[in-house]
């Protein structure tokens, strides 16, 4: 299905001018736009070079080798190359390929390669003949733009970026597409007509993240509540098995990645690899590892570290909203009843995933807090922290931390909440308690500050300074 969010291109101004910058270099250029899938990487490619391709090819989700090469070879056709025989292979295929581009007139010739991952079926040396086709002729011209792009991010990453045969260290330009900001959804929604306040875009996000194909299907007219109703509760609705749907097109079928994301999905701070196994029950921790790393690179984990602590101990966290959405609530929910969504708003589950899902919001939208704190131009290492006391129970956790290089530590509190938020006296007692047990456990000769992020600001009482900086919703959206 083409990722087609809108008639018009939303942000993407750095990624669109490094592809501009590709097709104006003096030489052959090789660009990898890559990211999860439903992301965009389609419509950017095809809006920035106007449609306008010497050739262009997708490849065919879960079919065989024949089949992708048939269809090569109508790409062809439809490019306008003549006489040309059923393709045997790949190296026949990107020999074609080749004397198409050499019969066409002089100037910049632009080469679309879509889901390129699903063409390199079992056996068929898909990365042979490409790495034929660039190293043996495209890169030593002047007037190649060849792109390449994928839903499949770990293939890529593998096959592409790590690979030590031919292709090793032959991209010229890597393109990273991640998911909207608060701030695109805010340009997106007001060209849609939605009429939504930014907390209300807020509140779709923390379902949805910054996914524009999901963002494509809100309706005018509808409010938050309805549309996930909608599109995630109703028995025909457009996103209601998009999770199966997501990873079995970009994992396979065996269910090995989605249920590292599901036990993920119980652990709100995430897990250490070695938690993961015992949840998981498995004991090939090679093939986790590689798994995980899938995950990572597709965007639905990130790992991370405590503060003070090493790299081999980091965490993994579930981070794609949209996952963690349908697992905490469509997967359980009865399709055939009305107003699943509607019914639940103030239940003790719902306010739970807010408030995580209001912190993972946060933490895609770090650059944004770090310029509000006025140190957008400071190097700050991104953790978290945690302390268990001797007895199992007691402790301390602060899940975001930024570590400055100007000697300051923000232990930063997340809090989603309807209107400003209210500090009380026992959480004022609470934050002071965390700070201490932190400057002791850590050792820390930093200087400390307690940082509020919250969704409408702080309320004003006599509570409030115990924070020394706050962050409210609208700095998110810088």
């Amino acid at each position: 299905m083409q990722e087609e969010e809108s008639s018009l291109l939303i942000g993407r101004e750095e990624e669109r001018a490094e592809l501009l910058g590709a097709a104006a270099s003096r030489q052959s250029a090789f660009v990898v736009v890559y990211g999860r899938r439903r992301v965009g990487k389609t419509f950017l490619v095809r809006q920035t070079f106007g449609g306008s391709f010497a050739f262009q090819c997708s490849g065919l989700a879960k079919e065989g080798r024949a089949r992708q090469l048939e269809n090569f070879r109508d790409a062809l056709r439809e490019a306008g190359a003549r006489d040309v025989p059923a393709l045997a292979d790949w190296f026949a295929a990107f020999n074609a390929l080749r004397d198409h581009l050499k019969g066409l007139p002089a100037g910049k010739k632009t080469v679309f390669l879509d889901e390129m991952p699903w063409m390199d079926t079992p056996k068929s040396h898909f990365v042979s003949a490409l790495e034929h086709f660039w190293n043996g002729w495209a890169s030593a011209r002047r007037d190649i733009v060849l792109v390449v792009c994928g839903s499949a991010t770990s293939w890529l990453v593998r096959k592409v970026f790590r690979d030590r045969g031919g292709l090793h260290d032959r991209v010229t330009h890597s393109i990273r597409l991640l998911p909207f900001t608060l701030r695109e959804c805010e340009a997106f929604a007001k060209d849609a007509g939605l009429g939504w306040t930014r907390r209300q875009i807020l509140q779709c996000y923390m379902a949805f993240g910054g996914v524009p194909y999901y963002w494509s299907l809100l309706r005018r007219g509808r409010s938050v509540a309805q549309n996930i109703e909608a599109l995630c509760f109703s028995e025909r609705g457009a996103l209601r098995t998009e999770f199966d749907r997501l990873f079995s097109s970009l994992f396979g079928t065996d269910g090995a990645h989605r249920r590292i994301v599901e036990a993920l999905a119980e652990a709100r701070r995430g897990l250490l690899r070695s938690e993961l196994l015992d949840r998981l029950g498995e004991g090939g921790g090679g093939t986790l590892s590689s798994r995980l790393d899938d995950l990572e690179s597709c965007g639905f984990v990130r790992r991370y570290r405590d503060f003070g602590k090493r790299a081999k101990e980091s965490r993994y966290q579930l981070v794609d909203e949209f996952s963690l959405f349908h697992i905490r609530f469509v997967r359980a929910s009865d399709p055939t009843a009305s107003g699943a969504w509607l019914d639940g708003v103030g239940s003790q589950a719902r306010a739970a995933w807010e408030g995580l899902a209001f912190e993972l919001a946060c933490l895609r939208h770090v650059d944004q807090i770090r310029k509000a704190l006025g140190i957008a131009g400071v190097l700050a290492g991104v953790c978290s922290w945690s302390f268990r006391g001797s007895d199992g129970r007691t402790g301390a956790q602060v899940d975001l931390l930024l570590d400055r290089k100007d000697g300051i530590v923000n232990l930063c509190e997340m809090k989603f909440s309807d209107g400003p938020y209210s500090i009380d006296k026992k959480e004022e007692e609470a934050v002071l308690r965390r700070l201490s047990v932190f400057r002791r456990e850590t050792g820390t000769r930093k200087g400390v500050h307690v940082t509020f992020v919250t969704p409408d600001g702080l309320a004003r009482n006599s509570h409030r300074d115990v924070a020394q900086s706050e962050v409210t919703g609208d700095d998110l959206f810088a």
